[in-house]
């Protein structure tokens, strides 16, 4: 008996339950087929001559197991740096841009003004809630305040609809409301 005819023979009996092992692993048929044969080759270039059928059989159930670990994180790596290699497609034009700021500053003239301080300091300038508060000579907490009150309104001023209610932006004298 040749090493194909032990092939043909190992692959028939015992590849209906290794297809089964590796389809637990990876809930794809056509996945854990080719995870199988990859490791059915990977062992029969391994083999010794005259090996034994359970030591061959342990070994492709090891092999399909490391090859699916393998599989798995190659496809987490690429996924956290895929990334990288994109181009963003969807850049917004010149006049999408303006009509956002536009939006954005009407929307921050409905804000008292600390809060629009606030959210101005953190959001633009980036600073922490302490290095605000400083500036402000404003305690943490009140920053914390400002800032949620005037991120709830900003999110229902530009978050509800893409046109903004006309009475809503109508008044922009920006005093405490």
């Amino acid at each position: 008996m040749t090493w194909q005819d032990d092939l043909a023979a190992f692959a028939r009996e015992r590849g209906p339950a290794l297809v089964g092992y590796a389809r637990l692993l990876t809930g794809d048929t056509a996945a854990a087929e080719d995870l199988v044969q990859e490791a059915i080759v990977r062992a029969w270039s391994r083999r010794r001559s005259g090996g034994d059928i359970t030591w061959l059989e342990a070994y492709v159930r090891r092999a399909v197991l490391n090859g699916w670990v393998d599989d798995v994180r190659r496809e987490r790596a690429w996924r956290d740096r895929a990334h990288l290699l994109v181009d963003d497609p969807a850049t917004p034009s010149p006049e999408g841009t303006t009509v956002d700021r536009a939006r954005v500053a009407r929307a921050l003239d409905r804000l008292s003004p600390r809060e629009r301080a606030c959210t101005v300091l953190r959001h633009y300038d980036d600073l922490t809630i302490p290095e605000i508060a400083r500036r402000l000579d404003l305690s943490e907490g009140a920053v914390k305040r400002y800032l949620s009150d005037g991120a709830r309104r900003l999110s229902r001023l530009l978050g509800v609809a893409d046109d903004l209610d006309t009475e809503d932006l109508s008044t922009t004298n920006g005093g405490p409301r």
